[in-house]
């Protein structure tokens, strides 16, 4: 395992249809989009989950929380509880929650900035979604 302030995160902007992704360095506060996978009914893929997690060899998870914006939970919310409960234990590695409020937003006024409605496919703003989630937690952190 990495040091506290060097580990690698991989950071997911979870919902039904997909799930954003973003791989994140303690180091630099920075985060790096990947693609984003594919959902059924909010269950991934889990092997392709195994797959980022060997490829990436993350120390940490993150995981957007969804809240209303005067920070109770919604019903969405508990479906992100047990899809991070689900990664901690298939792969056995920490996962933390991280308040989402408005990164989808956000997201997309960004990519709206690069590129126009054009580039406002929904994989790619949720992959951004999940690089602003690092972000924030990075942030954030103690």
């Amino acid at each position: 395992m990495s040091t506290d302030k060097h580990r690698s995160v991989l950071t997911f902007d979870y919902g039904t249809k997909s799930i954003g992704v973003a791989i994140g360095q303690e180091l630099t506060g920075s985060a790096s989009v990947l693609a984003a996978l594919k959902a059924r009914d909010g269950i991934p893929d889990w092997d392709q989950i195994e797959k980022l997690l060997k490829e990436w060899q993350p120390d940490l998870l993150v995981v957007g929380l969804p809240l209303n914006m005067d920070g109770t939970e919604q019903e969405f919310t508990v479906r992100t509880r047990k899809f991070a409960n689900r990664l901690h234990g298939r792969f056995g590695l920490p996962v933390e929650l991280h308040d989402e409020r408005l990164t989808t937003a956000d997201a997309r006024q960004q990519l709206f900035a690069e590129g126009g409605f054009r580039n406002l496919s929904k994989d790619k703003v949720d992959s951004v979604s999940a690089v602003l989630i690092f972000e924030s937690w990075y942030e954030n952190r103690a």
